[in-house]
């Protein structure tokens, strides 16, 4: 993958400085600068992904908890502090179409954390999916060649920052650009208005970088303005037509010229998706107050409500909540974020059915990586691989995919602690949902770097 410097990115930055002395805010043209708009294949119909990132890691044993008698008696011998008592399950156990499997072809059974009861009826819809055991890899690894280290590892396991990014962009941190930003290459010519292509409600994430697109931030009201032409500058409105013309006019220097012509592409996307969610459908859906995931996934929402509007045919969604980095006080954080992750998703899922869209998007969990399944007293700390949920008109759900990895401190399945070894890969995840999305073989192969280390009968898993 190129790494090469973008001058033009470079000249931007200096250009934003300088003029946040005249009120402008930065972040109105970063999230804009697309500075070629090629792509690799088209679309008629309407489709969107929407990342759901947990920043933190996770804890999947609390999560989705062993509900059969004999792995449940082993999470809560390994979790004394931590486990949920098996009557607080009883309403959420899943009944799956066919019942999970754990390597040794021994059916599981599982339950819902009692905070995800929102995603109960979703999952017996079949809307909803769980994934068994994701995590970053680079090539099939069993427990021998991890201790052996004769396989190539993903670096720094454990680590956040790093982890992150290898989830994201499958490089470590540096990395330049993410897997939905390269999905959104191959569509953005696609688009009415290529801007709206890769759309962060959350702040910046590597996820939604492209090599040609870039992520366009927006808030969770709208597009951010451009502050000195919002209102009339120094009480002027000659001032701010003169402001405009100055920053959107053509330059004989190249750097000055693209600068302007991406400001121009900032002003007009801000009055575009202005109009467009100005007419956005008035959702009847009950959403959840004071809960940061729900106002972005409100957002995502009347987004696509407006893609007509906006001439989207593909766009990729970024949306996340902080907070899972429980080392401790697991048992009083952890309930509260499920809960919020819960009402957002099912609010944002009924908002989709309302403008009929639910099977146009598919939503999805991710996270740093999974937590241990052992405790350290009243939290866990940093593991590898974790469960996951898809969700959308378009999934196979009320069904689980990959092997139920075994309830055991240092057990097969794990590299200590209950560090699940992932036995589904980041890249075979990711490549699912691209091949939804519209992407070939040939694409994929080229938009996730360690897809090609996997046979190439499973790199698509299936869940959609």
């Amino acid at each position: 993958m190129s790494h090469r410097p973008n001058a033009s990115r470079r000249a931007f930055l200096q250009r934003a400085s300088a003029l946040s002395l005249t009120g402008v805010a930065a972040p109105w043209a970063l999230n804009l600068a697309a500075m070629a708009e090629a792509a690799a294949a088209t679309a008629t119909d309407y489709k969107a992904l929407v990342c759901v990132f947990l920043y933190g890691g996770n804890d999947y044993a609390n999560t989705l908890i062993p509900y059969d008698s004999t792995n449940y008696t082993a999470y809560a011998n390994l979790r004394p502090v931590l486990a949920y008592t098996r009557a607080e399950l009883a309403g959420t156990v899943l009944s799956p179409k066919t019942a999970p499997l754990d390597s040794g072809g021994f059916a599981r059974q599982y339950a819902l954390a009692p905070e995800l009861a929102p995603l109960l009826p979703l999952f017996n819809s079949g809307e909803l999916a769980v994934l068994l055991n994701v995590g970053t890899l680079v090539q099939p690894t069993t427990k021998a060649q991890y201790n052996a280290k004769s396989v190539k590892l993903p670096p720094k396991l454990f680590s956040h920052n790093d982890q992150q990014s290898l989830w994201q962009s499958s490089n470590p941190e540096g990395a330049t650009s993410g897997w939905g930003g390269r999905i959104g290459d191959l569509f953005q010519a696609g688009n009415g208005n290529a801007t709206f292509t890769a759309v962060n409600v959350s702040g910046n994430a590597v996820y939604l970088a492209g090599r040609n697109v870039n992520q366009y931030m927006v808030t969770t009201t709208g597009s951010v303005a451009l502050g000195a032409l919002s209102t009339p500058l120094f009480g002027s409105s000659a001032a701010t037509s003169a402001l405009q013309s100055l920053i959107t006019q053509n330059r004989s220097n190249l750097f000055e010229s693209e600068y302007n012509r991406v400001t121009k592409r900032a002003i007009d996307a801000n009055a575009s998706l202005t109009a467009a969610l100005a007419k956005a459908p008035n959702f009847q859906t009950n959403w959840p107050i004071q809960s940061s995931l729900a106002d972005q996934l409100k957002m995502v929402a009347r987004m696509i409500g407006s893609a007509d509007a906006l001439g989207a045919k593909r766009q990729v969604f970024f949306v996340a909540l902080n907070g899972f980095d429980t080392h401790d006080g697991l048992t009083t954080a952890h309930p509260n974020l499920l809960t919020l992750v819960s009402q957002a998703m099912a609010a944002f899922h009924a908002s989709l059915k309302e403008i009929g869209a639910a099977d146009k998007v598919t939503s999805f969990t991710a996270s740093d990586f999974g937590r241990t399944l052992t405790s350290n007293k009243d939290g866990s700390d940093h593991g590898w691989g974790s469960m996951h949920f898809v969700l959308g008109g378009a999934v196979k759900g009320q069904n689980f995919y990959g092997i139920a990895p075994a309830v055991a401190n240092n057990g097969p399945d794990d590299v200590g602690q209950g560090r699940l070894l992932p036995t589904m890969a980041v890249d075979q995840y990711a490549a699912t949902l691209g091949r939804w999305m519209g992407a070939s073989d040939s694409q994929l192969l080229d938009l996730l770097p360690n897809l090609a280390n996997f046979n190439a009968s499973n790199r698509v898993l299936g869940f959609l």
